[in-house]
């Protein structure tokens, strides 16, 4: 049980963070707490899970479990055809901060993604990526104290269509909220355990690919509330760790649908409405202001009949790429003209397909479980092999392998929820090939991002109980050491171990299962002053704003 005598644990995420990123970082001093964490504990690389993108990896690190137990495989969840943005509501197993609340302990947790609504325990939580910009907190009204008491807290940086000074700044002001968010709620709360999460460190790679020096700064934004935090909580233990890395794509880009297309598996349709519901609306108006039902129906009609003879956008990138106009192009053309005249997936007539890049794997349209599904059940498992054999196969340009594993969902997830898997899961060759769902007229070119995840974060941890050497560390591992930390046996449930520098507490049985807490809960939506505010700042809280802040990001295509 607690005897609330100052932080015991403390975990700090670092999205996207490895050592190829970090160690150069070390050798120019730019990051002196987290040097002094690596050098006085043990550390290495930390696995991730399959896929190794934020919303699903993050979800599997504070629960211990695969993403076929807690039930989180992507940005989006999808019911037939309709989607919604994942959230907290969408994890269904137990946190880590609600297993120590059961068993007496307190937590503050800030900015760690997917928590948003939160639940019931004792603590303090603000939520992070994924969540609404005015998001609910634990306990309830707790955001409207930390604005009163920091003056402002925002999730995410308002770093879109600025210069790159402007942006690192941006990064800096929301780095900074973590940090004094985080010891605000400490020095309040007086927690047993910490949870803070930096997410910057991984968003400045998606907007400034390649621009070192924004990375150094974002870095030692964080290395100093890090130090601050470590200061002010003086913690027993700190473990630093990551949800997956992120490094340079220098393979190729490959999509997935255009060969399952030529290879028979996937239909494809010309101009219409394409993939509605499945790729989200990134303009929810035409940019000239006309916003009516009839002028954005009249552009699709128009752009449809452009497509049907012959002008599709893929086309048309090419002609206005050679006048220098596609730039131009890509910021005033809406997102619902570029679908309808594009070639598009047709789903219902597809035996197979890709519905999300980041789900790294291929769907079998099966009867009974897709809306309009066309492969009979008793075709399944033999589709399946058919994929499996094919895709394996599958050489660069060069004559090298693509995948570095092609196989079976069961092979990569198992649980209640490891039905929403992909049927087929498709492993790129040292996550160095750029997997696409979209349609270019081509099956291989340039990677469509040049910086992007890979398998490997990494994992620190120093302090009391931490101790020996530091071997095949895995992302499900974090919780059921922390746990191990307090004294406390893992769930038999967890698909981790203990990390071998710290010494385990045995397994057994937990029955601490929450009802998911209800998405319109949320305190901006119960507040009609709030409400009002988050109008007047313009600022939006609907699946389509989280929607478009992943696509610019390049997660959703």
């Amino acid at each position: 049980m607690s005897d609330r005598d100052g932080l015991r644990t403390l975990v700090v995420g670092l999205d996207g963070a490895c050592l190829p990123v970090l160690e150069p970082l070390f050798e120019e001093g730019a990051l002196p707490n987290l040097e002094r964490l690596v050098d006085e504990g043990v550390a290495g690389p930390l696995e991730s899970q399959v896929p190794p993108w934020t919303p699903s990896a993050w979800p599997s690190l504070f629960t211990g479990v695969n993403p076929g137990k807690h039930g989180v495989f992507s940005f989006l969840d999808y019911d037939g055809y309709e989607w919604d943005v994942v959230d907290g509501t969408h994890v269904r197993s137990d946190a880590l901060w609600e297993l120590l609340s059961a068993h007496g302990y307190s937590s503050v947790v800030v900015n760690v993604p997917v928590t948003h609504p939160p639940g019931e325990f004792d603590g303090a939580l603000v939520p992070g990526y994924m969540a609404p910009e005015s998001p609910r907190c634990h306990p309830s009204g707790l955001l409207d104290e930390l604005c009163e008491a920091l003056g402002d807290y925002r999730v995410y940086p308002n770093s879109d269509g600025v210069s790159d000074a402007q942006a690192v700044s941006e990064y800096r002001t929301v780095t900074e909220m973590r940090g004094d968010a985080f010891r605000y709620l400490a020095d309040r709360f007086d927690p047993d355990f910490g949870f803070v999460q930096f997410q910057q460190t991984d968003t400045v790679f998606h907007e400034h690919p390649g621009e070192r020096g924004m990375v150094q700064a974002v870095y030692e934004a964080v290395d100093e509330q890090v130090g601050r935090i470590l200061a002010d909580c003086d913690p027993d233990t700190v473990l630093v760790v990551s949800d997956h890395g992120i490094g340079e794509y220098d393979g190729y880009g490959f999509y997935l649908n255009e060969f399952l297309a030529e290879h028979g598996y996937a239909a494809v349709s010309q101009g219409g409405d394409g993939m509605p519901s499945w790729v989200p609306i990134r303009d929810g108006q035409l940019r000239d202001g006309d916003d009516s039902p009839d002028a954005a129906g009249l552009s699709k009609r128009l752009t449809a009949l452009a497509a049907r003879h012959g002008l599709t956008t893929h086309r048309a990138g090419k002609l206005l790429g050679a006048v220098g106009l596609r730039d131009l192009a890509a910021r005033v053309v809406p997102d619902h003209v570029v679908r309808a005249s594009s070639r598009q997936v047709d789903f219902a007539a597809s035996r197979a397909f890709v519905r999300a890049r980041i789900e790294c794997g291929v769907r079998i349209n099966l009867e009974g479980r897709e809306p309009e599904g066309v492969v009979p059940p008793e075709r399944y498992e033999s589709l399946r092999t058919e994929l499996v054999e094919l895709l394996q196969d599958v050489e660069t340009p060069e004559g090298d392998p693509l995948f570095e594993d092609v196989a079976r969902r069961e092979a990569y997830f198992d649980g209640p929820e490891a039905e929403k898997a992909v049927d087929v899961v498709t492993v790129p060759a040292d996550f160095d090939h750029f997997l696409s769902a979209e349609l270019a007229g081509q099956t291989f070119a340039a990677p469509g991002q040049p910086w992007n995840h890979k398998r490997d974060g990494v994992v620190a941890a120093a302090g009391q109980g931490v101790g020996g050497t530091l071997e095949g560390a895995h992302i499900f591992d974090v919780t059921p050491t922390v746990l191990a930390l307090f004294g406390l046996p893992k769930s038999i449930e967890m698909d981790g171990s203990v990390l071998s520098s710290v010494e385990a507490s045995g397994e057994r049985a937990y029955s601490t299962r929450r009802a998911r807490p209800r998405r319109e809960d949320d305190e901006t939506e119960r507040d009609p002053a709030r409400r009002n505010e988050t109008k007047r700042r313009g600022t939006k809280t609907d699946d389509e704003s989280i929607a478009n802040r992943l696509t610019a990001l390049g997660y959703l295509e």
